[in-house]
């Protein structure tokens, strides 16, 4: 069976009730500085990979679309428009409200948490989720949720970090060690924060994996893209 990082913050055990209450607080923390850090730690490829997935969404005229995880509303901000109705949808009101002052068009903001979903059963066109996923608190429950609330043929688009190619691994690891923690403390303040966010990233489900969980949660024609040598994999499933 497929292993999920529910029991988990970063390399400790712990119970789901208190990881779900870590990363809040972790994502509290770093709201300020997220953007930023984020630009940082991967040299702006966030900014590419994130409009590859709003090019595979290609949002259309009517479309009810949910970026869930949304944070600053970055990825929702690229798939709004005056001609359909776009919401980002976070657990975490500090990212949501440094997401607020950009007064992005056309953007919904929504709390909610991937497990139990504000949205009513086959009621979106399209959801997306970006380097969110691996921090939600039961990840089979969140992908059963997404299932739900998607309308008959409506796509699950997730980004997130996944295993890089064999040659690639020792170098991005010693980056994500030794440099990312140290970003975190000099610019953000937080270097357990990003040290969590380093490890939750090892534990994560690679891209097989996912692709499993996915159709476990009952998505058909699942299929999955790497991106900058399976540094990044987007996964997508159909309703």
């Amino acid at each position: 069976m497929t292993g999920t990082p529910d029991n988990s913050f970063g390399f400790r055990a712990v119970a789901p009730d208190e990881r779900r209450a870590r990363i809040r607080r972790v994502f509290k923390g770093v709201a300020p500085r997220y953007d930023l850090m984020n630009d940082l730690m991967s040299f702006g490829l966030h900014r590419l990979w994130k409009r590859w997935l709003i090019a595979a969404v290609a949002p259309q005229p009517g479309e009810k679309i949910v970026d869930l995880a949304g944070g600053t509303g970055d990825v929702g901000a690229g798939l709004a428009g005056p001609d359909r109705c776009v919401a980002v949808c976070d657990p975490s009101v500090a990212m949501m409200e440094a997401g607020r002052k950009r007064a992005l068009a056309h953007l919904q903001w929504i709390a909610g948490e991937a497990e139990s979903l504000p949205f009513a059963e086959n009621s979106l066109d399209g959801l997306t989720i970006s380097f969110g996923i691996r921090n939600v608190t039961r990840l089979r429950d969140a992908l059963a949720e997404m299932h739900r609330v998607l309308k008959p043929g409506g796509r699950a688009f997730c980004l997130e970090f996944s295993k890089p190619a064999a040659w690639l691994a020792p170098f991005y690891n010693l980056f994500s060690f030794q440099v990312i923690p140290r970003l975190g403390a000099l610019v953000a303040n937080q270097p357990e924060a990003y040290a969590y966010l380093v490890e939750s990233i090892q534990r994560f489900p690679n891209q097989e994996e996912l692709a499993a969980l996915f159709r476990d949660a009952g998505f058909s024609r699942v299929t999955y893209r790497n991106f900058s040598f399976g540094i990044v994999c987007l996964h997508i499933g159909r309703k």
